[in-house]
């Protein structure tokens, strides 16, 4: 079947095609390791999780390479680790640095883990592939593309005449419109940081060009061609990375290895809001996914919010639609109760086929709750599990992820008494009390279902026992 993806470097929707269909290669850029993933870190993890899901279930799980890196070298993790030592914490800088990159990544798998995203097939850290990164840039060096000074080695940008082609601009241009780091050894504003120095106390590796550590750019590329090659299928990331982390793989890698193409597609999602507005620190919006994971939003429900809004359109997080997703999660999984996973409805698959279109895929879902939901005579064995396996392929409804929506609170006593009350306003037809005290309970997070049968009450969306206090 067809896959059709947003290639950022040709700007078209293009149809797939891997180079090798037994060995479809995927990168993409993962975290730097000094805190907590902020809820538009865990973006890119979750749309790419689901390409990955759909490459696996057109190619064969076992034919499916993804790889995304931690940045385990980087000023922002030797910065915590210097106020800690500050602090008083013991060890030497370098060890504290090391304490603070184990101990952010084992939070991240943590915090991912909850959203239901599966690992790749490879996580590898920056700091155990320097050999790596070194061979690159003294072959850079040698083949002219690459100049040391002042114990920096320096990408010359002029000398790759493509750079620019993924963001669309010239270098003029990027010079006019972008803060470039000016410095005396530069021969040209441009021109970016292969390796810098390190102090003794920081983290730091013996080199040609002496003791340092490398820039952040070069990592990418060469845990990419180590693990996956000097030509892959897709390269992914937020469209923050576009320029000039991206740009400047390209160029180091084109010209490394000229004879192969890099990453044959490129995706970036754009970015997150919340409640319409830029996520920030100063507007007090600003959330980790821990944050929200410790205010009880489940893990599923943060995926299914993030995943309703195409990959390519801003996301914006609102209260509403965490209710809403938490409602339509509680729904489909009492809905599908028993039900064991069939087959992935093909339509769900078209959907997600076409440009990662997980939104669609969701559509269907409700399509699919609706016809069994309509149809409760029916033998729905074969529909349930349809849908099952559908929803699982988009990483939702799945056991890993499951038991949240049951929350444990026994509801029977306001049901009777509604019941009573309903009883009472059938023979007085006088119906303001009953809508007086299910107004209540809606507020309280209760779903209400009164029928000829009874009344039923059942934990929903933003569930609050507190507030079942005060009904009578």
């Amino acid at each position: 079947m067809d896959i059709f993806l947003t290639n950022s470097k040709t700007r078209k929707k293009e149809r797939f095609e891997p180079i090798d269909p037994k060995n479809v290669r995927l990168y993409v850029c993962g975290p730097t390791v000094y805190d907590r993933a902020h809820l538009g870190n865990a973006r890119p993890v979750l749309v790419f999780d689901v390409l990955q899901r759909l490459l696996r279930h057109v190619y064969g799980k076992d034919h499916v390479t993804y790889a995304r890196n931690f940045t385990d070298v980087d000023d922002k993790i030797n910065a915590t680790a210097l106020a800690r030592k500050e602090a008083g914490a013991k060890g030497t800088l370098e060890e504290l640095v090391t304490e603070r990159s184990n101990e952010t990544i084992a939070w991240y798998h943590q915090d991912m883990d909850a959203l239901g995203a599966e690992r790749p097939d490879h996580e590898p850290r920056a700091t155990e592939y320097i050999g790596q990164m070194q061979a690159m840039i003294s072959d850079l060096i040698a083949k002219d593309h690459a100049y040391a000074a002042e114990g920096h080695v320096l990408f010359r940008v002029r000398s790759y005449a493509d750079y620019g082609k993924l963001s669309g601009r010239s270098v003029d241009d990027m010079i006019a419109g972008a803060r470039v780091e000016v410095a005396p050894f530069k021969e040209d504003p441009m021109d970016f940081v292969l390796w810098k120095p390190s102090s003794d106390e920081l983290p730091g590796w013996d080199s040609p060009w002496g003791r340092g550590r490398p820039g952040w750019h070069i990592e990418c590329s060469a845990m990419s061609h180590e693990l996956l090659g000097a030509s892959f299928d897709i390269h992914g990331g937020g469209n923050d990375l576009s320029f000039p982390h991206h740009e400047n793989e390209i160029a180091q890698s084109c010209c490394a290895h000229p004879e192969a193409e890099f990453a044959r597609y490129w995706l970036h999602n754009e970015m997150l809001q919340v409640e319409g507005k830029k996520m920030s620190k100063s507007l007090g919006n600003f959330f980790t996914v821990r944050d929200l994971l410790d205010q009880g939003i489940p893990g599923e429900v943060i995926r299914f919010v993030m995943l309703s809004t195409h990959y390519r359109k801003p996301m914006d997080w609102t209260e509403k639609k965490r209710q809403d997703a938490e409602a339509t999660l509680r729904k489909w999984r009492d809905l599908l109760q028993g039900a064991e996973p069939t087959g992935v409805d093909q339509r769900v698959v078209d959907a997600v086929s076409d440009d990662i279109n997980v939104a669609g895929g969701i559509a269907v879902l409700h399509t699919m709750a609706r016809e069994i939901a309509d149809n409760p005579q029916k033998d729905c064995f074969y529909e349930k599990g349809a849908m099952l396996a559908s929803a699982q392929f988009l990483g939702l409804l799945t056991e890993e992820l499951g038991g949240w929506d049951k929350v444990s609170v026994d509801l029977s006593d306001l049901a009777e008494k509604l019941a009573a009350v309903r009883a009472t306003a059938m023979e007085t037809k006088d119906f303001s009390a009953v809508d007086q005290m299910k107004s209540a309970l809606i507020e309280a997070g209760v779903e209400v279902r009164m029928s000829k049968a009874g009344v039923e009450l059942v934990p929903g969306a933003g569930f609050d026992a507190a507030k079942l206090e005060n009904i009578t």
